[in-house]
């Protein structure tokens, strides 16, 4: 990356950090994918019970195989063979994990948090549950406000994470939600009929009332959807 490129991502990074710290969020900055591992490390004891969202970013830093370490009691949704009646289970018992670890689909300049899901088993556990919320995230997730996070969740996120599931959903095969291509229709909960539909609940985190519960790390690099 050209090097004036770094340092207005640093910018956008920095005023990003600040609004997190205001809105009662900590908040810090990775330069790296390894530094965001020691980062996530920081926020772990052993013996910790772990649950995660389902998430690219933690498998590009290294974040599962951490888990996988046996130091931490990690609810692992990724193990092999696991039935549907298990995985359910698992994502239960995270709702009551000490720590959660998972991604944002945005992140905006003003200190909020935007995320869609399917099941909401990832939301439901950045609400309210586990005492402790671990958000990693690259700099190619910032947005400037709600309104862009939505359209990098529709042209970005959503096609991408539905490509990755193996999902029948139109947006996998034009690249971005139907509902940008409906004039009339471009709301924020608009989108496809399809049974595989990826975006059921959205949900935007401002202002926390719980200081500190929500920890963000921002990595100065480009992984995850």
């Amino acid at each position: 990356m050209h090097k004036i490129m770094e340092e207005m991502q640093a910018i956008r990074a920095r005023t990003t950090l600040e609004n997190l710290r205001r809105n009662n969020m900590e908040a810090s900055y990775a330069a790296t994918a390894a530094d965001a591992l020691a980062a996530l490390k920081s926020y772990l004891t052993p013996g910790c019970t772990v649950g995660v969202g389902g998430s690219v970013t933690l498998d590009e830093i290294g974040a599962i195989e951490l888990l996988r370490s046996g130091d931490y009691n990690f609810l692992d949704r990724y193990a092999p063979g696991l039935t549907p009646a298990q995985m359910k289970d698992i994502f239960r018992r995270s709702l009551l994990s000490d720590v959660y670890v998972m991604s944002a689909n945005a992140i905006t300049e003003n200190g909020e948090l935007y995320n869609v899901d399917g099941r909401s088993n990832r939301v439901a556990a950045l609400l309210f549950g586990p005492d402790s919320v671990v958000i990693i995230a690259g700099v190619n997730k910032i947005v400037s406000d709600i309104d862009e996070a939505i359209r990098r969740h529709k042209t970005v996120a959503a096609p991408a994470n539905a490509a990755r599931l193996r999902c029948g959903t139109p947006c996998v095969r034009t690249g971005k939600c139907v509902s940008l291509m409906r004039q009339s229709n471009e709301s924020l909960c608009a989108g496809c009929a399809s049974e595989d539909r990826i975006c059921a609940n959205y949900v935007v985190s401002a202002r926390q009332r719980e200081v500190g519960r929500i920890k963000v790390i921002l990595v100065g690099e480009n992984i995850g959807f």
